[in-house]
């Protein structure tokens, strides 16, 4: 009862907002994300600073006319995502299907036929909630990810994310995602955001030489009975679909971060299948090799 509390009342009326959203045809919904996208143009105008920043160090080969182009589809992008969001969340599975469809799936049938269990390492694009849901109705996963900081969103999140697939594993449970693989389970890692200093290799990303990468892709690679697959959750021109390539050779190969480096190198040629799709509104290089280096943000 405690969520009904007046201090959870914008949360239950943004939610009910996206709900009922998420009931409208799909093609009024495409509407309304592009006027969100206006409106985040006003709001959001520190998180499309840090894409812009983002798009200069990662493509500086591209003209500022090129980049600039390429931060506006991204913002269309995020506005749309606000609505994808309640789409995987609530969708019943039929339409989520008359919108969606699956590449590669052959992939994770191959390990799971060895009798293994498969980390598949995706990536932040705008669409990973609906991509999420897509995969997991063809075959239901294990997510590891992070609590949301508010309760009511927490429990809107976990159910929804869990909507076609198994449950989530809080990030601070590793032996737990670890249990899973071991149990020939597919589980889902996202390996692309800077989760700080403590437990990452600071390799290459795009033209940046020393990015703080995290290292939990070999803590699951290296101690879990299973082989990897990359994933790739895309908006097309008539839906959505979730894209699954074969994961990497000889890997792990015993050099952490020879093959660290090589999962930069694998998302960057994800990231660049619909590279105005990404979230670059993260502050991916906001953790640098030394307290006294100078922000790259600043």
């Amino acid at each position: 009862m405690s969520f009904f509390l007046p201090k959870y009342w914008p949360v239950w009326l943004s939610i009910g907002l996206l709900y009922t959203i998420s009931w409208l045809p799909y093609k009024v919904q495409v509407l309304i994300g592009k006027g969100l996208s206006f409106i985040l143009r006003t709001l959001a105008k520190k998180r499309i600073n840090v894409a812009k920043r983002n798009l200069e160090l990662c493509f500086p080969q591209k003209s500022e006319a090129e980049r600039q182009s390429l931060l506006d589809k991204n913002i269309e992008h995020a506005g749309m995502a606000i609505l994808e969001t309640g789409m995987g969340w609530w969708w019943p599975d039929w339409r989520v299907r008359r919108h969606s469809d699956i590449e590669g799936y052959e992939h994770v049938q191959a390990i799971l036929d060895k009798g293994k269990g498969v980390l598949g390492l995706a990536i932040h694009n705008m669409s990973l909630e609906l991509g999420c849901r897509i995969a997991g109705l063809k075959y239901p996963s294990v997510a590891f990810y992070r609590k949301h900081n508010n309760p009511l969103m927490e429990y809107m999140q976990y159910r929804g994310r869990s909507r076609s697939n198994k449950y989530m594993i809080h990030k601070r449970n590793a032996k737990g995602l670890i249990k899973e693989l071991n149990q020939n389970e597919v589980c889902f890692y996202l390996p692309d955001q800077d989760y700080g200093r403590s437990f990452s290799e600071f390799v290459p990303f795009f033209a940046v030489d020393e990015v703080a990468s995290t290292k939990g892709t070999m803590l699951f690679a290296k101690n879990a009975n299973c082989e990897v697959v990359f994933i790739i959750p895309v908006r097309t021109r008539s839906g959505y679909k979730a894209v699954f390539l074969p994961g990497l050779n000889h890997f792990p190969s015993g050099d952490d971060k020879k093959d660290i480096t090589r999962v930069n190198q694998k998302i960057e040629e994800m990231i660049n299948v619909a590279p105005e799709q990404y979230l670059w509104m993260h502050k991916r290089f906001k953790t640098r090799p030394n307290d006294e280096y100078p922000s790259l943000y600043d």
